[in-house]
């Protein structure tokens, strides 16, 4: 996806990707088509170039971010150290100045090495936080501490040759069926 508030750069970035081998599913010059272009098309990366606004590619920048399907990386005509800050609040990935093919391809390849990485490093947060409150959960039932927590979860993962993690994920769903309210 490819989001710019000048119809020209817009047109000059996609010919560059599309001639990179990669293809260009959403065009969007507005901020608010852009959560709605994200949301639909569901796209691998984004472009955001810094047009005659810099508020405006920002707030592309979040709405993009906001979705939180895709990494995003700014482009610029020049060197902006006080904005590439601010789009770094907001969660670029990389930036590129004046970019030509060969930077943009090596951005790319980058940007989606690190997001595949960032990806799976939040999944493994989400697990983890997963299986520490299914420890608690034991550990609350059965009047046991946590190192007990863990061992009947991996005994149990061994017998029932599932992950510890889809063994902690049961106990959290059972326990979430049975809360009183």
């Amino acid at each position: 996806m490819i989001a710019n508030e000048r119809k020209d750069r817009l047109e000059r970035i996609a010919e560059i990707v599309t001639g990179l081998g990669h293809e260009v599913i959403a065009r969007e010059l507005e901020v608010s088509d852009v959560a709605v272009a994200t949301e639909r098309e569901h796209p691998d990366l984004a472009f955001v170039g810094l047009g005659v606004s810099g508020q405006h590619a920002l707030e592309m920048i979040s709405e993009i971010v906001r979705e939180a399907t895709c990494p995003v990386i700014a482009l610029l005509e020049a060197d902006d150290p006080f904005w590439v800050n601010e789009a770094a609040k907001r969660g670029i990935f990389a930036y590129i100045v004046d970019g030509e093919a060969k930077e943009m391809q090596g951005a790319i390849d980058i940007t989606l090495r690190r997001y595949a990485e960032y990806a799976s490093l939040e999944g493994a947060f989400a697990r983890r936080a997963v299986i520490e409150r299914a420890k608690g959960i034991m550990m609350s039932r059965d009047e046991i501490d946590e190192r007990q927590a863990f061992e009947l979860l991996r005994a149990q993962s061994q017998r029932s040759g599932r992950k510890v993690y889809e063994v902690a994920e049961s106990v959290v769903e059972s326990h979430l069926v049975f809360v009183r309210r």
